[in-house]
């Protein structure tokens, strides 16, 4: 990735289908955790080396912002977001369930290396034009999840207002807006595309291996 990377915001249960298929509650207000800015790797064809004996891993599917300037109150989300991709949150998902039983935070489960592949970025055509197209992910050629970010409960200018708001947004933060129904395990050997529209923007292949 060739631009600058400073935190990395993510969403979770943002898509009331997706909470619904794994048991969770729907939030009534956005529900923040992070990753560290060395989770990010690109997603351009390349092997995606994961954790190994950790049990299941799963994909999360989802519209990634890049903010390109400090935020201001007032100031619109297309103002403050210069390009966009799209990235897998990759969840140990069993992990995650034994954290949750402790209640513990979900950096285990969320933050190891190589848990937020990337697309390359694209121009961000403001919230509405984005919100024209579906994007995708395809595993192993068939689609198992499909989203559109008109199904998300909290929109994108009441998710960055939120998180300025609590935390702070600056250039080079990175916002993953939540995941779509459809989350599920990958293997070792499996090929990963997402796609916007008809356009592929990025793949990999899942092997395992890394060590934590």
């Amino acid at each position: 990735m060739n631009r600058l990377i400073q935190n990395v915001y993510c969403v979770g249960r943002n898509y009331r289908l997706h909470a619904e298929e794994l048991g969770n509650e729907v939030p009534s207000e956005p529900m923040i955790f992070m990753k560290p800015s060395h989770a990010i790797v690109a997603m351009d064809g390349n092997t995606l080396y994961l954790p190994e004996g950790r049990g299941e891993i799963h994909y999360e599917t989802e519209l990634v912002l890049r903010i390109a300037r400090p935020y201001e109150p007032g100031i619109s989300v297309d103002d403050l977001v210069d390009v966009m991709a799209f990235g897998i949150d990759f969840t140990l998902r069993d992990v995650q369930s034994d954290l949750k039983k402790k209640g513990h935070p979900w950096t285990a489960a969320k933050g190891f290396r190589n848990s937020a592949p990337m697309t390359p970025y694209i121009a961000f055509p403001g919230s509405s034009q984005t919100a024209v197209e579906d994007f995708t992910l395809s595993k192993n050629g068939e689609i198992v999840q499909r989203g559109n970010i008109n199904n998300m409960i909290f929109s994108l200018q009441s998710i960055v207002d939120f998180i300025a708001k609590r935390y702070g947004l600056d250039e080079g933060d990175h916002i993953f807006t939540g995941t779509p129904e459809g989350v599920g395990p990958v293997f070792a050997g499996d090929k990963l595309e997402i796609a916007y529209g008809t356009r592929e923007l990025g793949s990999c292949s899942i092997q395992y291996g890394l060590s934590l």
